[in-house]
């Protein structure tokens, strides 16, 4: 019987909610859409796995032995797509980087310039990712290595080396009382909302609000922002203030950025990483652990003079 792994990730995510309504928003599906879908895959399996009622979906028997199973199989054939897709851009000589804000900074073009030294005729396909994806496409498959933030969620199980660290900075509405001073201390922002990424981004999140720095007290979150253009907006809107790294923040300036979102240095919090990562083990592809190799020599090599 051919199933299609879509229904099985709508059951799973049915599954933990307990709550078709919850479950269809995580979904960004209609309720009745949802049903039809859970419908369609009890049909297929010739099985309830739900039992309805007022107070929500509990799972069946078969529901519940389903469940148990189904993740791993996503997961299988998740990791099926990633190497189908990975083996199919290097025959084609393109290496998919991944990367977050902005990437290796000034290091980027250094970094692909050694690469194709390295590699000729091959390609760096650079793609810059959403904000509730720290991981820059490494997770879902869609990129081969990565340009990345640290810390987030998941960086335990990748292979990473950091390339460069640098100071946290703060954007505000340019109307804001802090605006006007030079260096803004951090325990002045405490009590300010801030434009937070999705809560699924995890450490991520939490590195950005400088949550480890707060001496306990919980951040304020005025807005939610899944794009830089949504972070900009918001920020500018006078929804909250962000921490942004210093090379962002100096790039975006130089560039006349957004009239109406201020930049400055913060006192009292730690620094941010940028890394290079790939997936961990013995069968990282050789075009990878050539680039890897060249961020190295990249962030190795003196700075030239301007």
């Amino acid at each position: 019987m051919d199933m299609d792994t879509r229904l099985l990730r709508y059951f799973t995510v049915v599954a933990q909610e307990g709550d078709l309504t919850r479950a269809a928003e995580r979904l960004f599906l209609s309720q009745p859409a949802l049903t039809q879908q859970i419908r369609q895959l009890e049909t297929r399996l010739g099985t309830e796995l739900f039992t309805r009622s007022r107070a929500g979906m509990t799972l069946t028997d078969a529901g519940v032995a389903l469940a148990a199973s189904a993740p791993a199989v996503l997961d299988a054939w998740d990791g099926a797509l990633r190497a189908t897709r990975g083996a199919s851009a290097r025959a084609d000589r393109i290496l998919r980087v991944g990367f977050v804000a902005g990437g290796a900074n000034e290091l980027t073009r250094r970094i692909v310039a050694e690469f194709a030294r390295r590699r000729p005729g091959w390609r760096v396909q650079l793609t810059r990712t959403a904000c509730d994806d720290p991981t820059a496409g490494l997770a879902g498959g869609t990129a081969d290595v990565a340009l990345l933030r640290l810390p987030f969620p998941g960086q335990e199980a990748l292979d990473i080396e950091v390339l460069l660290t640098e100071r946290r900075w703060v954007a505000l509405p340019t109307a804001h009382r802090l605006a006007d001073q030079q260096e803004v201390d951090f325990t002045d922002l405490l009590d300010e909302p801030f434009v937070a990424a999705p809560p699924e981004s995890g450490w991520w999140r939490d590195h950005w609000l400088a949550a480890d720095e707060r001496d306990g007290r919980p951040p304020k979150i005025g807005a939610v922002a899944h794009t830089p253009e949504e972070w900009l907006t918001a920020i500018a809107g006078g929804h909250g203030v962000a921490l942004t790294p210093e090379a962002a923040a100096l790039e975006t300036t130089a560039h006349d950025g957004h009239p109406d979102v201020t930049y400055r240095p913060v006192r009292g919090v730690g620094p941010t990483e940028v890394g290079v990562a790939c997936a961990r083990g013995t069968q990282v592809p050789q075009a990878v652990r050539d680039f890897i190799e060249a961020c190295v020599t990249a962030r190795d090599e003196p700075t030239p003079a301007t």
